[in-house]
């Protein structure tokens, strides 16, 4: 074996100099790699890949979603033509074998971690020829001492100097069931907690001072594991962190002690799942909210209370959806105290019940993968027609990213510190609302 190279396509570029997002998963895999080995990590958000340096005796991973799954396999094409082995993972491998498999000598189905060490022993051995066409490993293990990050990786990855938000794992897995998530045929229904003592290791050998967790629902946790949630809060209580923040629920609004403890803790803000303001999606919603805008309103005024910000999750498009709900939509953004939104088209994910749903009815569009980014429309739904559906989200979307609403949503973020925080805060204010109004423009540009 010459190297490992493992490689994320491009999707955002840089912004202002830096990437979004660190290749967090990528991390993971690149500090399984024997010490031997040489280990590269490629990211083309940051940077044009050679590409024509890949040959013989080169492994070559590459992490895809449905939205880089076009990129993944021209690069995956190239590769394999120049003679390097070829394995594909991430979401799209997984909800998509057969046709991850068109363009690769082996796919990962699964997390991966156990698989990737005997991939990268039979490449070692027998090169390509040893590679199985099929990696699966959906056993959702337990997660102590599961691919902890190494030094080596640490220092490659430079993720201070390189990514705006370095992504971390605190727990993994969903028992919700929404009829769009992707997320329990990714990671499972059952909740798994890193050791505690292995995430302090991990921020601190890393040295990030703010992180986005990529946990599913760790809002969860505050009802089915609040002992775990306590232990961690006061262990991060004890570190120089700027901020961080996570995905969640409603449900952690019944839980004000654990809400007290996040704010030493630094956690800045919970990203929650509403979904909708249409009560009659709830079927669809997997039973974390039940769309009554009411109760998003008391819960996010709790939650609020306790000096802990709000970003709004809610999709758009729902069968149930008429023009009447982009308006009440509207009507409940502009009147909250939410301190960002997230406004995405509802998207029929390979893998979901709800793609399951059009394809039955045969009203699955004809569109590029690229189109799955929540920002586009690739089903034809109920109530509008598609271009009307375009329309009613395009509006509410310019409602909402207005600079106007930018603005007066980051102060009152802002305004919820301490004079002496300001500086450490004014980054992750006013960034989450603007990134998603970046999400929006792709759909003007693709």
């Amino acid at each position: 074996m010459r190297r490992i190279v493992l490689i994320q396509p491009r999707r955002d570029g840089r912004i202002f100099g830096k990437s979004p997002g660190s290749p967090y998963t990528l991390m993971r895999l690149a500090s399984l790699v024997p010490e031997e080995i040489p280990v590269e990590i490629w990211d083309e958000n940051l940077y044009d890949l050679d590409l024509d340096t890949l040959r013989e005796g080169d492994l070559v991973g590459i992490t895809t979603m449905t939205v880089t799954v076009k990129r993944a396999e021209e690069i995956a094409r190239k590769a394999m033509k120049q003679g390097a082995g070829v394995v594909v993972g991430g979401v799209h491998a997984t909800l998509m074998p057969v046709h991850t498999s068109t363009f690769a000598h082996s796919i990962m189905v699964g997390e991966g971690y156990f698989t990737w060490q005997q991939l990268v022993q039979d490449f070692a051995a027998e090169g390509i020829q040893g590679m199985k066409p099929v990696y699966e490993d959906e056993t959702w293990a337990d997660l102590q001492g599961i691919a902890t990050i190494s030094d080596r990786v640490i220092n490659m990855v430079n993720e201070n100097e390189n990514y705006w938000t370095p992504y971390l794992e605190i727990t993994r897995g969903c028992p919700r069931n929404c009829s769009f998530c992707t997320a329990i045929r990714v990671s499972g229904r059952r909740m798994r907690l890193r050791p505690v003592d292995e995430v302090i290791d991990e921020i601190e050998r890393r040295g990030i001072k703010r992180f986005f967790l990529t946990d599913d629902n760790f809002g969860l946790n505050f009802t089915t594991d609040g002992d775990y949630v306590a232990e961690l809060f006061q262990a991060l209580a004890k570190l120089d962190l700027h901020g961080w923040t996570c995905q969640s629920e409603m449900s952690v609004a019944n839980h004000p002690e654990l809400l007290s403890m996040s704010v030493p803790a630094h956690l800045d803000k919970h990203f929650i799942g509403f979904e909708s303001v249409n009560p009659d999606n709830r079927r669809s919603l997997g039973g974390k909210s039940k769309g009554q805008a009411t109760t998003a309103e008391e819960a996010i005024r709790t939650i609020r209370s306790h000096g802990v910000g709000v970003v709004g999750l809610f999709v758009m498009g729902f069968d149930e959806d008429t023009p009447k709900t982009f308006q009440a939509m509207w009507d409940f953004i502009r009147h909250s105290e939410l301190d960002s939104v997230s406004t995405t088209m509802l998207t029929p994910y390979p893998g979901t019940p709800f793609r399951g749903v059009v394809e039955r009815e045969n009203r699955l569009l004809d569109v590029p993968w690229s189109h799955y980014d929540t920002a586009h429309v690739t089903f034809v739904p109920k109530n509008f027609t598609v271009q009307e559906l375009r329309d009613a989200y395009d509006w509410l979307c310019r409602k909402i990213y207005s600079p106007y609403q930018i603005a007066r949503r980051g102060a009152r973020s802002l305004g919820r510190y301490p004079i002496n925080q300001a500086s450490k805060k004014l980054f992750g204010s006013f960034s989450t609302d603007y990134g998603y109004r970046r999400t929006y423009a792709y759909r003007n540009v693709m």
